[in-house]
């Protein structure tokens, strides 16, 4: 099969197509025929080398494909070979086939194209896990999503305003703030020439927001705790500020705040397979209805994963970028 496979660490042109065996499932899990993959965040990183692959899992990037199930182990599974689905792998998505366990995958959403399909896996699991169950946004709460506009915070602003929660954002221009605002944002606050956390304040009448979803960390952590309602909790998901924060411990004690924190990729299936019925359950039924739409920004062939993650690197796009393999 063809497949995209990482040089050596170092920029993206270290990304080259390659041929490789097609992979072999192992027990409780598919064998996916890829019609489409998704580029994400942690693809980068491991390509940088700082985001090594869990023992046992493909050295190839690639975290999230849809396509057609050609083989596997699915005894006990809801999945027949033929069917249509996106699934959330442990890596190998930039190639022509993909294992995954069968309880990490989902059916295409009705209306949907594959390409749709396979820019949910990776951002609306890492969504639903930190939000909705770490951070535990509950009815009438407010959220703060930094980085509107990628692939993350896009589904964050539409997921929870779908649910009905008041969400406000924050992007690099008045542009992509707008962006935010079409996407469901009540206010998209442009983080270069407006300071977050005074709109926050401004915006809740003083009481700040009682969820934030944080991909930056380092200095943004001390700001977000002044503009965390009593009670509010962090959820930090990515260090693209960096890794060290210097807080208010007292604030935290006085106000009962929570910073908590995840990765995804190294938790177990079994972990995995609960967010999958939960957003079975609960979000796909908003992806049918069209209350929430993918967004996506550009595709590029399989051939050209090097281009997509010099795109991803100028976080110049809104939404999510794709690679087209069959």
């Amino acid at each position: 099969m063809r497949a995209i496979e990482i040089s050596q660490p170092g920029p993206a042109d270290v990304l080259r197509l390659c041929e490789r065996p097609i992979p072999e499932f192992k027990a409780g899990e598919v064998l996916i025929k890829v019609h489409a993959a998704g580029i994400n965040r942690p693809d980068v990183f491991q390509r940088l080398g700082s985001y090594a692959p869990p023992p046992g899992a493909s050295d190839l990037p690639g975290l999230e494909v849809a396509g057609e199930i050609v083989d596997g182990d699915l005894a006990g599974s809801r999945f027949s070979k033929g069917d249509l689905v996106c699934a959330l792998a442990q890596g190998g998505g930039y190639a022509e086939y993909c294992t995954a366990p069968a309880e990490q995958c989902l059916p295409v959403p009705k209306g949907l194209s594959m390409l749709e399909a396979a820019s949910l896996p990776e951002t609306f699991f890492t969504v639903w896990s930190n939000v909705f169950d770490r951070a535990h946004l509950m009815q009438g709460e407010t959220l703060l999503v930094q980085g509107g506009t990628s692939g993350i915070g896009v589904t964050a602003i539409q997921l929870a305003a779908a649910m009905g929660h008041r969400v406000f954002a924050t992007a690099g221009s008045d542009d992509k703030a707008r962006i935010c605002e079409q996407l469901g944002a009540a206010r998209g606050i442009n983080y270069k020439s407006e300071d977050f956390a005074a709109v926050v304040k401004q915006l809740t009448d003083g009481k700040g927001v009682d969820v934030i979803l944080d991909m930056v960390g380092g200095d943004y952590l001390p700001r977000e705790i002044g503009c965390l309602a009593d009670d509010g909790r962090i959820a930090v998901i990515a260090l693209l500020g960096g890794a060290k924060a210097t807080l208010d411990l007292g604030q935290v004690l006085r106000r009962r705040l929570t910073v908590t924190g995840s990765t995804l990729r190294p938790r177990p299936v079994a972990f995995k397979a609960r967010i999958a019925a939960q957003l079975r359950a609960r979000v796909w039924p908003l992806l049918e209805s069209g209350a929430i739409k993918p967004v996506i920004h550009q595709v590029f062939p399989l051939e050209q994963a090097a281009a997509a993650h010099a795109l991803m690197e100028s976080s110049t796009h809104v939404g999510k970028i794709m690679l087209q393999v069959a």
